[in-house]
This record gives structure tokens, C-alpha cells and sequence, in this order.
């Protein structure tokens, strides 16, 4: 059976869903493949304990999400709502907790209590932080120019970014070197004295990564996180109702809504070419859908040594590919608990506490060591935890009184993606809980239900090669127009009419939509490209030496 469509989108996750919604909005006959059977990839919800209990299993807030693409896509129509996260709260073994709330005055007085130089520092890190981002957040939605290219299309992106820098004095320019190429422990130890917030604020520096806070780089991933926006908050967090397949639900409606087919349980097995241009998919049931355009939005290893064959691509693009880091040591464990924990340090029912973020970090050097266990093949005997209580805002998550905990772990070895180890994950999944336990007594006894997903899952349900929730690394070398490959950041790739948008992509890491949006932006402008240059006489055109190569442009 052989169908037709002006587009085929390959992956439902949700860049792939902001594409699919985007591109029929423009009018495009648009079909969205999807492998598994629910629509989201790693942003989905599902019921590992029964339908009482939605779990998100993987990517548990939402942050980066831009208002306007929001609105363009009605998504509050569409059920999407968010519950702003609440401040961190890092109980420690001594008895004592760590709270960074919103109110200046009170984050301080926290803060004090640890260090009253960390205290005053506070604000002057938030400041430096905010000075960065502002130079290098409005990077994060744009499509990267080919840098290095001569061609006069190129130069003038090239130019247009140099503009937008063009407010960058001195300081500001080795600020944003720095950060780039420094670690988080770098960052943290030119502000804090106390173990308590180095190791509180180090975890978002590592979250995700294969890289220790005092691995280079790390202090990007940082701000990474940090420049995220939520209802217009710099930095915010939210729990999206209905967990994160609420997020994708809300995507994969909008893009019906304006026409899209989004399809289930339709697994890609070729993307077909044909004398350098894409033709279509095929699908593994053996149909075919003839598209002249289609956007991958999986992996970069899956998509082009898998879907495609590695000999129809250029060599150093394959190279590339293939060169491509995407490690992890994540476990994800998610619980289904009978009760809220108490923490002996902090007994009062706070919804602050509960709706925040509890951090298990008692010092950087108890996460980077933990790290360098997992280098040298051993599972963290002390891993950190980034730790959620969604249930506490959204009633639809688990029945009255009970509740769901997202506990997002590191680390295992990174060869754990190739094997499924569960022995070794369950005892992991057991010291997580047991670090729970010594700063909530009682912690133990009120689980439920358990799952722990490690990098060999992540890799062969969701895709995730190497169990990386960024489909690879936020390293210095894998950032902007290095992402994913040498002149490839466009969102082209070197066929023609084959694009790419998934989370390797730059824009992504986090749940976006920008690959997603922006590869729309792509097609559209080569779109009217190709109309243009079909209405001028081919003798009226300047000649154009060809580029090898470039099968992506249209």
C-alpha cells in the first residue's frame, strides 16, 4: 500500500508534533510516524502500576517551552496547563536543609545559615548568570548559520549573527568564554564557600550528562537550564498537568486539529532517496508514504547510519555521525508513594517544600565522585537525585491522599546502555531510596510501587541512544553549528528535501519545540527558493558554482 503527502514526519516526540502542527498550519498534507504507541517519545505519561498512577517516565518539567509557540499553536485550548515549580529544597544528613526560595530577603536568611559570604554572593551570581543569558539566550531559537562557509547566502547569515553580538563588550565576551569552556565547579567556587550550595547548584550543571562538575563545560549546561522560560519566567520550572504527555497530548491535538495525521504503532524503516533526494518512507508493516520532504526527528545515529544507508551520505558527514557523543549514566526511578515523606529537618507541610525541587547533594565533591565511579565501571555507591513530587499540584496524577515521586538519578557506567543490568539498577534504585531515608524517616515503608529505567531502556524504548535525554552531549563540540554535524546545523542534512529535528539538533536538549519550529521555518523558506528560481528564466540567473555536498538545499 503506497500513500502521498507533502510531508512525512519521522518520531512523534515533540518536536516532531510542533513540526507536524506548524507545517499543517501552512497547509501541508503532513504525516507524523510514530514507533511506539503513544505519541511523546521521552516527554510521554504512562501507567507502570495500574491505572490509578501516571507516571511521567522520562523528561518530568517543562521550562523551554516559548510562550509564542504556545499561542501559535492554541495549546491552552488543547488541555496544556502548567504548575510553577516551587524552590529547591536540599535536606541534609545533618540535620540541617538548605531552601532557596523566591523572596529575596528570605533566600538570603537561608542561605546565611550556611555561609553568610554565600549569602551576599547570591545576588551577584544571579547577575552574572542573567548577563549571560541574555547574550546567548536569544541564540538558543535561532537557525545557526554555516560557519566557514564562503558562499554570499552564507556570509550573510554569518553577518546577521556577528549583529546580534554586537552589544558584546570586552568583559561580556570573556564572561561568555568562560562559561563555555569552564566547569560548573569553576563557576560555583569563584562565589560559595559552603558545601551546601556548591552541591545543591552544582546538579544542574551535570543533570543529564556524562561529565562531572568539575568536567569542562558543564557550566553551560547550567545555564542551559537556566535561560529556560515558563509563563514568561526566566529560569522557571513547571509540572505540566497530566505530567509530560500532557505536554505532548497537547501538541499531538493542535496538529490534528489543524490537519495533521499523527499515527501510532508506525514504525520508519527506510527513508527512500533517489538520486540524491528524498522520495519517502517506508514503514516496517511494508507501507509506503511518498512525501518529497520529510523531517526525521529520531536520533542522529538512528536516522542516518539506520534509516539511511551511511554509503548514499558524504563521508565526513557519516564521520561525524558516527563520531557523535551520546553517553549517560541517567536512572530514572519513579514511585508510587501512600503518603508524603516528612523530612526530619523540616517536619511542617509545606507546599513549597513538596512542590519544589529536593535535591539529595550534601557537597560537589560527593557528586563528582560519584562521577568518576561510574568512569571507572562502577555504579555511584552515593548517587545524587534531582527529586519531584508533581501530585502535590495536579490531582489527575494519583488517587486522593497518595501520590507519584520522580526521582531523576546519576550515575551508572555509560556501558550500561548496551546491556540491561538489573540487578545492578535494582541495588542502585535501593541506595537512592535508602539516601531518602536517612533525611525522611519513615520514607521507605510509604512506597508502593517502583520503576527504575536505566540507560539500556532509555536506549531501546525510547530511542535514546546511549540513554542520553539530549540525544548527545551539550559539550563545547556539540553546541550551535556543530550540532550535529560540520555545515549541518540549518536543520538540512545532505539530502535533498530530508531535513532533521530532533533534540541533537541545535535549540534542543530540554523539551523546546524549537528544532521543531525552526525546521518549519527551513522548509518554508526553501520552499519559496524553489518557486523562485522555477519562475526565472534559467538564462536570467547569475551562474552559481556548484558545492558538493549540499544535496540539502533546495
Amino acid at each position: 500500500m503506497t500513500g502521498q503527502a507533502d510531508v512525512v514526519v519521522v518520531g512523534g516526540g515533540h518536536n516532531g508534533l510542533v513540526a507536524a502542527a506548524y507545517l499543517a498550519r501552512a497547509g501541508l498534507k503532513t504525516v507524523v510516524c510514530e514507533r511506539r504507541g503513544v505519541t511523546g517519545g521521552a516527554a510521554v505519561s504512562e501507567h507502570p502500576f495500574g491505572p490509578e498512577f501516571t507516571v511521567t517516565s522520562l523528561s518530568y518539567v517543562v521550562s523551554l517551552l516559548p510562550p509564542d509557540l504556545v499561542r501559535d499553536l492554541r495549546l491552552e485550548q488543547h488541555g496544556y496547563h502548567v504548575y510553577p515549580q516551587g524552590p529547591y529544597f536540599a535536606p541534609r544528613t545533618d540535620g540541617r536543609y538548605l531552601r532557596l526560595p523566591g523572596d529575596p530577603a528570605q533566600r538570603h536568611a537561608e542561605i546565611a545559615k550556611f555561609s553568610p559570604a554565600d549569602a551576599d554572593a547570591y545576588p551577584r551570581y544571579e547577575a552574572h548568570l542573567a548577563a549571560i543569558g541574555r547574550i546567548l539566550g536569544p541564540l538558543l531559537h535561532q537557525i545557526p548559520p554555516r560557519l566557514g562557509s564562503r558562499r554570499p547566502q552564507d556570509l550573510v547569515r554569518q553577518a546577521r549573527l556577528l549583529t546580534r553580538l554586537r552589544g558584546v563588550d570586552e568583559r561580556g565576551a570573556v564572561d561568555v568564554t568562560r562559561l563555555l569552556t569552564g566547569s560548573i565547579a569553576d563557576l560555583l567556587e569563584e562565589y560559595f564557600d559552603s558545601d551546601a550550595m556548591r552541591g545543591l547548584l552544582s546538579v544542574s550543571g551535570v543533570i543529564g550528562t556524562w561529565a562531572g562538575p568539575r568536567s569542562a563545560g558543564t557550566a553551560y549546561v547550567m545555564l542551559h537550564h537556566h535561560i529556560g522560560e515558563t509563563e514568561g519566567a526566566a529560569g522557571a520550572w513547571g509540572f505540566p498537568r497530566g505530567g509530560m504527555g500532557g505536554v505532548s497530548g497537547a501538541l499531538a491535538r493542535a496538529a490534528r486539529m489543524f490537519g495533521a495525521q499523527v499515527r501510532t504503532d508506525a514504525e520508519v524503516a527506510q527513508i527512500r532517496t533517489r538520486d540524491g533526494r528524498v522520495t519517502g518512507v517506508t514503514l516496517a508493516s511494508g507501507e509506503s508514504i511518498d512525501a518529497p520532504v520529510v523531517v526525521t526527528t529520531a536520533h542522529p545515529q538512528i536516522s542516518f547510519l539506520q534509516l539511511l544507508d551511511p554509503a548514499d551520505l558524504p563521508a565526513g558527514f557519516v564521520a561525524d555521525i558516527r563520531g557523535w557523543r551520546s553517553r549517560s549514566g541517567t536512572v530514572k526511578i519513579n514511585l508510587a508513594l501512600d503518603r508524603l515523606p516528612v523530612f526530619a529537618s523540616y517536619p511542617e507541610p509545606d507546599p513549597s517544600v513538596y512542590g519544589g525541587t529536593i535535591v539529595l547533594a550534601e557537597s560537589l565533591d560527593d557528586i563528582e565522585g560519584a562521577f568518576q565511579q561510574a568512569v571507572s565501571g562502577t555504579p555511584a555507591g552515593l548517587p545524587f537525585a534531582d527529586i519531584c513530587i508533581p501530585s502535590v499540584f495536579d490531582d489527575s496524577l494519583a488517587p486522593a491522599g497518595k501520590h507519584v515521586m520522580s526521582m531523576f538519578t546519576q550515575w551508572v557506567p555509560c556501558g550500561y546502555a548496551d546491556a540491561p543490568h538489573d540487578a545492578e539498577l535494582q541495588a542502585y534504585a535501593d541506595r537512592v531510596l535508602a539516601r531518602v531515608e536517612k533525611v525522611a524517616p519513615g520514607f521507605t515503608d510509604s512506597v508502593l510501587h517502583r520503576q527504575v529505567i536505566g540507560p539500556h531502556q532509555m536506549q531501546e524504548e525510547y530511542g535514546l541512544i546511549g540513554g542520553n535525554i539530549f540525544h548527545g552531549e551539550l559539550s563545547l563540540g556539540q553546541m550551535f553549528h556543530a550540532r550535529p554535524a560540520a555545515g549541518y546545523a540549518d536543520l538540512r542534512t545532505p539530502v535533498h528535501g530530508l531535513y532533521q529535528a530532533g533534540s541533537a539538533t541545535h535549540g534542543g536538549g530540554g523539551v523546546t519545540g524549537i528544532p521543531g519550529r525552526n525546521v518549519v521555518k527551513q522548509i518554508l523558506a526553501d520552499r519559496r527558493t524553489e518557486r523562485w528560481r522555477r519562475a526565472i528564466p534559467r538564462a536570467s540567473r547569475p551562474e552559481r558554482a556548484k558545492v558538493g555536498g549540499s544535496g540539502g538545499d533546495a
